[in-house]
């Protein structure tokens, strides 16, 4: 009785204060973040690295499944949010953490027969062209992955992308020891170093200039392989860089209610597979939400995976309006809505306790990660 208690005051360590003016601006609530620390490091045996990177997470349990679904207990949300760390000479190491309150003063069989359409009618995706957009933020946060995935750059070395595009729940992916981050950058024509004429007609052309990831952190949420459930709550992951990438990056701050979310929209950019090299941009309402997952119809194909979702609203205490990242978009699940199939697509919500430990993983210091 008294984990279930705990566990309930973590879940409401979130205190979302929303002005009630009639003038009112989408504002980022106030919250109480939790303290997550590491207990105890363990050595484990080098991974395989022989699953196959899957750009898409498919999943039956949707918005009725996951609301019924009983709350963890707090044993096992210690559990879920304990991590691996990759490193990039291959070894393995995995962390369990202890979640603390202080106060101010201190089965996919179904999905997978279907064809999975991640576009919605008409296509309401936008490629994003030349280097005055590519180059600029929010567009400049998006990068892509050797393994096919989108991420986004959260802090000077560090990039938050989907779980299943390092880790199929079981194994991590082919390529995930040799992990790399590609910037998109233009085309240096002819060897020369600047030149100011552009043919307005043609979009500029582009490459992407990689970097190493030195160590990726993924929660034991995901590790236990149990996408279909749980699992899905848990599909994030936080890459390390070898060297700081020099471009401005998006905070991470938690994912407010669906309702306080301006125009109930959210919006994020990914190297979607079927437009290859382009980035490309969307926006669209959320349809329904759990604890841990926003549902919404963004159009979106495979290779979006890992895209940071985030709104732009305003910040009280610096008088400015300010984007922050508040899901990651995991993929794609065909829900049975009262015997009817209906798909959507799935963000996972950046939650407090997920605040806290992503805060953590960039900070390294649970005194700089107070404020979600």
């Amino acid at each position: 009785m008294a984990a279930l208690s705990t566990l309930i005051l973590l879940l409401c360590a979130a205190r979302d204060v929303m002005p009630s003016s009639p003038h009112w601006k989408p504002t980022w609530p106030s919250y109480r973040v939790p303290v997550i620390l590491p207990q105890s490091t363990l050595n484990l045996d080098k991974p395989q690295f022989d699953a196959e990177a899957r750009l898409e997470v498919v999943s039956p349990c949707g918005p009725a499944c996951h609301k019924s679904s009983p709350l963890p207990t707090y044993k096992e949300v210690k559990n879920y949010l304990s991590y691996e760390t990759l490193y990039a000479n291959g070894s393995l190491t995995e962390t369990e953490v202890g979640i603390y309150i202080l106060s101010n003063s201190g089965d996919g069989s179904r999905g997978r027969s279907r064809t999975k359409r991640q576009i919605y009618g008409y296509d309401s995706r936008f490629s994003i062209f030349g280097k005055d957009f590519l180059l600029n933020y929010p567009f400049s946060t998006s990068v892509k992955l050797s393994t096919g995935c989108t991420g986004t750059l959260v802090a000077e070395k560090h990039v938050l992308t989907a779980a299943h595009c390092i880790h199929d729940g079981k194994s991590y992916v082919k390529g995930a020891q040799k992990l790399r981050v590609g910037f998109l950058k233009p085309k240096q024509k002819d060897g020369s170093k600047g030149s100011n004429i552009t043919n307005s007609a043609m979009p500029e052309k582009m490459k992407f200039q990689w970097i190493r990831v030195k160590r990726t952190h993924v929660p034991k949420g995901w590790i236990k392989g149990n996408a279909n459930d749980i699992g899905m709550d848990y599909d994030y992951a936080l890459l390390e860089l070898k060297k700081p990438h020099k471009r401005k990056f998006m905070k991470i701050g938690v994912s407010p209610p669906a309702r306080h979310l301006p125009g109930g929209r959210i919006h994020f950019s990914g190297y979607d597979n079927d437009r290859p090299g382009n980035l490309v941009y969307r926006f669209c309402d959320v349809k329904d939400e759990t604890y841990d997952l926003l549902y919404q119809q963004c159009d979106a194909q495979p290779g979006a995976s890992g895209s940071g979702v985030y709104v732009r609203m305003w910040k009280r205490q610096n008088h400015k309006w300010e984007r922050k990242i508040i899901g990651i978009f995991s993929g794609h699940q065909w829900v049975d809505m009262n015997g009817t199939p209906q798909d959507f697509n799935v963000a996972v919500r950046i939650t407090p306790l997920k605040y806290a430990q992503i805060c953590y993983w960039i900070k390294g210091n649970y005194l700089d990660c107070r404020e979600g």
